[in-house]
């Protein structure tokens, strides 16, 4: 094993005309990203509770569905209707996320919240001892392939820093811009998930691609940003 950080590629960034196909190319992975857009919260769709049904069917991968939606109360029950194993919704979302996160993890789901670049980790430390998951984003949701934020890797060691200090253990996960340059860096500040798109299904080998995050993180390589 190369090391305990977890790679969750996002099929955003997949050829939706061969879905199956690409499906199979990232076996290897732990998590799979499943995006979530309404064309309001973000300025782009994406995929609804059937697609995820027909990615369950064919993945046993467990399945982290990214909820970057307005009044996620209203629709997460039929994500996890459909399969989903973990519901992350964004904080700037949400009015009411405590009672969010509990009605989540009352339907027997891992519940996270995510965390735009302009929202400070301070918002969380009301909520990070009830959380299975903290999601950094490290590029502004709604499209794929941007380049990483440097200033989250600021962000990620607050985080990391916040649930020391809470005595809690949640999974910190980025999002955005996320490659073997870069992998080192966001897992050192305190990362253990790392989403990765473009850098995988772009990739000629996803497989590979997916090692290589891997590696990098084990030998510490790479260049920041």
């Amino acid at each position: 094993m190369l090391s305990d950080v977890r790679v969750a590629p996002s099929i955003l960034a997949a050829d939706q005309l061969r879905l199956a196909e690409q499906l199979d190319a990232i076996e290897t992975a732990d998590y799979l990203h499943f995006d979530v857009m309404d064309g309001v919260f973000v300025p782009n769709l994406s995929f609804g509770p059937g697609l995820l049904e027909q990615v369950k069917r064919h993945s046993n991968l467990p399945v982290d569905v990214h909820l970057m939606i307005a009044d996620p109360d209203r629709r997460f029950a039929a994500y996890l209707a459909a399969g989903a194993d973990i519901i992350t919704f964004h904080y700037e979302a949400q009015l009411h996320a405590h009672r969010t996160v509990w009605a989540i993890k009352e339907h027997g789901a891992k519940a996270g919240i995510a965390i735009n670049p302009g929202t400070p980790v301070s918002v969380l430390d009301s909520l990070i001892d009830d959380l299975d998951l903290v999601l950094v984003m490290s590029v502004n949701p709604g499209f794929g392939g941007q380049t990483f934020i440097e200033r989250s890797l600021k962000k990620l060691r607050q985080v990391r820093d916040m649930a020391a200090r809470h005595g809690v253990n949640p999974l910190i996960e980025v999002d955005g811009g996320i490659t073997a340059d870069n992998a080192a860096y966001v897992t050192k500040c305190g990362a253990n998930v790392l989403v990765a798109g473009s850098s995988v299904f772009k990739s000629p080998d996803p497989e590979q691609a997916i090692y290589e995050i891997r590696r990098a993180t084990q030998l510490g390589c790479g260049k920041r940003g």
